[in-house]
């Protein structure tokens, strides 16, 4: 085993939540020409990313979109009413992280997160007790990539980037996790996980 690795850190969306509002939205709105416009103007608008800030809470966000996209008023409702249903497990990846877990690594997770989906997930989801502790955007008012959240994580937890591995499964956030000397590897699938850490000499 690898002896410099103490600490694994775990995005939260897509590495072990599935979030994929694109083909979530190919379920909810019938009318197909108008999907790919929906979903940039909720999921990729300027009120998503203040949602993982902390700056604008759920309703103000609706309230602007909705001012802005009046013609998708009806969509834009059920989606904030019920996008939370994406949020299922990878359940393959929470495996590894309960294996890691027993093999007395510390696990934490670092998410660009808004407040009502992360306290919905939370809720939900048992997995959430394994950790050893956390980072959240809307908390702190931070995003990745932005090293200052990253800086947050090793502060508060007292880490060492260097015995610390993060999987991520956007490269502009591994990119900033490895200038600040983390560990790091782009999330694919669980099973390349697992590939990665056993040629690392870090995974049974």
């Amino acid at each position: 085993m690898n002896c410099l690795i103490k600490n694994f850190i775990f995005d939260i969306g897509n590495v072990l939540l599935n979030f994929k509002p694109l083909e979530y939205l190919k379920t909810k709105i019938s009318e197909s020409d108008i999907i790919d416009d929906v979903y940039y103007q909720v999921f990729k608008s300027e009120e998503w990313i203040l949602l993982d800030r902390g700056m604008i809470n759920e309703k103000e966000a609706y309230n602007r979109i909705i001012e802005r996209n009046s013609q998708y008023k009806y969509q834009i409702k059920n989606i904030f009413e019920e996008w939370q249903e994406m949020l299922t497990p990878i359940e393959d990846t929470i495996c590894i992280l309960k294996e890691l877990k027993n093999a007395s690594f510390k696990i934490y997770f670092l998410s660009n997160f808004h407040s009502t989906a992360f306290d919905y997930v939370i809720k939900q989801y048992g997995f959430f007790d394994l950790f050893d502790g956390g980072i959240v955007s809307y908390k702190e008012n931070l995003i990745k990539p932005e090293a200052a959240i990253y800086e947050k994580l090793i502060k508060k937890y007292n880490l060492t980037a260097l015995e610390s591995f993060f999987i991520d499964d956007m490269e502009e956030n591994i990119h900033a996790a490895k200038l600040l000397d983390f560990n790091t590897m782009i999330f694919t699938c669980a099973s390349e996980l697992k590939i990665q850490l056993k040629m690392k000499d870090i995974y049974n």
